[in-house]
């Protein structure tokens, strides 16, 4: 039996459109195709799961979603990144929530069981936690479902898992591996929006200061080139030789996470794995060292090691927590371990989200045209998908382009 909508406080509703109005003006590509692309009929009679995290720009997607037709379930992706207004907007415009800042482990996954109950035909997944159930404890919720589309680089990779064992039941369209998603998305909305969330919760300088970027990825790209722009000397530390000597070529120091952890004010992981920052890193990190993770889950800094370590703690700011070591060192903690960007911040800016969810929108309804085509398994999204996004983005921006000659394309083999 489905339940309410659980939320904190209806009464914040107006702070929260708000704030939806605001990216709205900003998100060009998801308007256009809203108007162009998607009528009111385009996921008529479709229920659409949402695991997002709930914050102005999800939350336009959603509406954008329930314009088109869907019957839209939202639910949250992390528990410090629920805004309660935003979860208070969406239920004022009809859209089903379930989700809390702050909730407890146990909450959060009541509130993913809530929305599973729907039984929906579509999900919109960011890091895996609903693919998850419906591959373990939910598979009662997979009677309707068509498929689903992936957002983020943790989730693909336990898609990838799965399918690579065989295991994935149903399509799985990884839209993080778009070209207009990670090339803009991951590097320059992380670059911005992790940054935006230390700045704010320090009030603290970057230029003069030591970054360590653990992982260089598209995230750890995006976080290391902003972070030498805000005038910090990046180090970047890697598992992948290919990885480690692009960071060298780009101008950035390579190191072990032990050897860089002496050098550095501020500690940003983006890897996606666990204990990227331990004990031995603790020990050898200065005095008023802070440490930030921007990875989907909170695994990426070791806290059981630092309270291990530790011989009190303490709220040093808002989303700041101290750990005091023997010898009177204190280390910071952002965000409780969480996403920097979304926990003690507002996310990617609405411009490049537009750019996301125009990718994800499109994959809901590539989903439903090829639902007879499609076998359970990992797919990306046709590339001329991304070139058409694209030609809107650039458009709205008031760009134009070259477009190849008859003669061009005969010359390059192309139709």
């Amino acid at each position: 039996m489905v339940k309410p909508s659980v939320i904190r406080d209806i009464h914040l509703a107006d702070e929260g459109m708000q704030r939806i109005r605001w990216v709205e003006k900003f998100m060009p590509a998801l308007n256009t195709l809203s108007k162009t692309c998607f009528n009111p009929d385009t996921f008529k009679g479709k229920t659409i799961v949402m695991s997002i995290h709930l914050e102005a720009k999800t939350a336009y997607l959603a509406l954008t979603l329930k314009k088109a037709g869907a019957n839209v379930i939202a639910t949250g992706s992390n528990p410090l990144s629920t805004q309660d207004p935003i979860a208070a907007a969406l239920v004022s415009q009809g859209i089903t929530v379930y989700a809390t800042h702050g909730c407890t482990d146990k909450e959060y996954m009541d509130y993913l069981n809530m929305a599973l109950d729907h039984k929906p035909h579509l999900i919109i997944d960011d890091g895996g936690d609903l693919v998850h159930l419906l591959h373990t404890t939910r598979k009662d919720a997979l009677e309707n479902l068509i498929g689903g589309s992936e957002e983020t680089t943790t989730g693909v990779y336990r898609l990838r898992q799965l399918a690579n064992e065989n295991k994935l039941l149903f399509p799985m369209l990884a839209v993080n591996n778009s070209q207009c998603k990670f090339l803009f998305d991951n590097r320059y909305g992380t670059g911005q929006s992790v940054w935006d969330g230390i700045i704010r919760s320090t009030n603290l300088t970057v230029t003069g200061k030591t970054v360590v970027v653990a992982g260089y990825g598209w995230c750890g790209k995006g976080v290391a080139m902003r972070a030498k722009g805000l005038g910090a000397h990046v180090i970047v530390t890697e598992v992948d030789p290919i990885k480690a000597i692009e960071a060298v070529f780009d101008g950035f120091d390579v190191k072990p996470m032990v050897e860089a952890a002496p050098y550095g004010d501020y500690f940003v992981t983006v890897t996606g794995d666990i204990h990227v920052i331990n004990k031995d890193a603790f020990l050898a990190m200065k005095d008023g060292a802070i440490c930030a993770n921007a990875g989907h889950f909170d695994v990426e800094v070791n806290k059981e090691d630092l309270k291990e370590i530790s011989v009190s703690h303490f709220e040093a700011r808002k989303n700041i927590e101290g750990y005091v070591l023997p010898d009177g060192r204190t280390i910071y903690l952002m965000a409780e371990g969480r996403l920097v960007n979304l926990a003690a911040g507002d996310g990617h800016p609405a411009e490049i989200m537009d750019l996301s969810f125009a990718m994800q929108a499109l994959a809901a309804d590539y989903i439903c045209r090829h639902e007879k085509e499609l076998k359970p398994g990992l797919y990306v999204l046709p590339h001329e998908l991304d070139v058409k996004v694209a030609q809107i983005k650039l458009s709205s921006m008031g760009y134009s382009i070259d477009s190849l000659t008859e003669e061009q394309k005969a010359y390059l083999g192309l139709k």
